[in-house]
């Protein structure tokens, strides 16, 4: 039976993963190239989407910061964007695996079932911890991901489907 922190914990830690593994490649293809990886944080796909740097940091917001929502029983999305450069980002997806590892399952379980609010200006909806992190918080994960795996392909970077995909979850 997939318990809660299996659910959200786990399905962010494997994000982060694939995450972590595509910004090393990111990085590792400026190095090759002689490119500067400061120049991929304020890359996007069109004009009027938002850049990298926007996209990364999402994975903190979507993963430490849903986990904080659901304990405070409010998510409220940050109003602006930590300034990050590449490395500073590779540095907080790392350090966000790191805190993610230190949970106490137990801890995160106590947490199913809880009632919580999802606020954002004057729009509030309500949720429970599960729906929340199953309709809320992977989906938008996962779409600031591979938004980012998205911007890093488009800007030469030779990923694939495997980079993205972090480490799995297998056994019978």
């Amino acid at each position: 039976m997939t318990t809660f922190y299996d659910l959200s914990i786990g399905s962010y830690k494997q994000a982060i993963d694939g995450m972590i593994t595509v910004m090393n490649k990111g990085a590792e293809f400026a190095a090759e190239n002689n490119l500067d990886p400061d120049n991929f944080v304020k890359a996007r796909l069109h004009e009027n989407m938002l850049p990298l740097l926007f996209q990364v940091n999402c994975v903190e917001v979507h993963t430490l910061g849903a986990l904080s929502g659901i304990e405070s029983g409010v998510f409220t999305p940050p109003s602006t964007t930590e300034q990050r450069d590449y490395s500073g980002l590779q540095a907080m997806l790392i350090q966000t695996k790191s805190e993610l590892e230190t949970l106490d399952p137990s801890h995160v379980e106590n947490l199913s079932g809880k009632s919580m609010i999802f606020k954002f200006k004057d729009y509030e909806l309500p949720f429970t911890a599960e729906n929340f992190v199953m309709s809320f918080s992977l989906p938008n994960l996962y779409f600031h991901t591979t938004t980012a795996y998205d911007i890093l392909r488009h800007n030469g970077v030779p990923l694939g489907k495997a980079d993205f995909l972090g480490r799995m979850r297998i056994g019978v």
